[in-house]
């Protein structure tokens, strides 16, 4: 039986991967390979491949585990910068790994060789991603401008009342999975970039929980 691992990725802290997991792990059972491990975070895949954790974790595993494939949902999963999403699809092929995309049916190795029809769909796939993220961002960009345009024309005072502060149990409520990740000693860092919780809010929530 293949021995392989599952990436799992989504780009806030809002979402939710355990859908990706799910999909994925009926998916191996289903064919017969085996999942030996999975690799999940809530991070911006525009980020570098050195700046995020479960990249740097799986490379590592799949180099010493004897694994085969590494399965995800889609492309983008991989990260929506190109480039770096390349690095990881290169690095594993250095190593002999194949990367299986189920969405597409692609796969970027047949018999240990490069499957150049897979890699070129694969480039395709991410310079859409990126380019389907830079529109996103540039709508909410003029949106918001609009929006300000709007306030200042009609005299509407933007932001939070100057008195705004958000309660302790507000705090509670919201990062439940932070304050149990702190009381485990895990540090600000790797907190963040676990759930994409700032820093400064994480000494916050810190503080609240002494």
């Amino acid at each position: 039986m293949e021995k392989v691992v599952i990436l799992a990725r989504v780009s806030t802290s809002k979402q939710e991967y355990q859908r990706q997991v799910y999909e994925l792990n009926d998916y191996c059972n289903r064919v017969g390979w085996s999942v030996e491990a999975e690799f999940c975070n809530k991070v911006s895949g525009a980020k570098s491949i050195e700046e995020r954790a479960e990249i740097q974790e799986l490379l590592k595993y799949v180099k010493t585990n004897n694994i085969s494939r590494v399965v995800c949902l889609s492309i983008d999963r991989l990260g929506r910068n190109t480039l770096e999403a390349l690095k990881v699809i290169q690095t594993l092929t250095d190593n002999g790994v194949s990367l299986y995309v189920k969405n597409y049916n692609l796969e970027t190795l047949n018999d240990g060789k490069i499957n150049p029809v897979a890699s070129l769909i694969c480039t395709i796939l991410l310079e859409i991603a990126s380019m389907e993220r830079l529109t996103i961002k540039e709508r909410m960009t003029s949106g918001r401008n609009q929006y300000i345009a709007k306030c200042r024309r009609e005299g509407i005072k933007m932001g939070r009342p100057a008195s705004y502060r958000k309660s302790d149990a507000a705090y509670k409520q919201q990062y439940t999975k932070e304050i149990s990740l702190l009381k485990k000693g895990i540090s600000y860092r790797n907190i963040s970039a676990i759930t994409g919780t700032s820093v400064n809010t994480l000494r916050r929530i810190k503080a609240i929980i002494q």
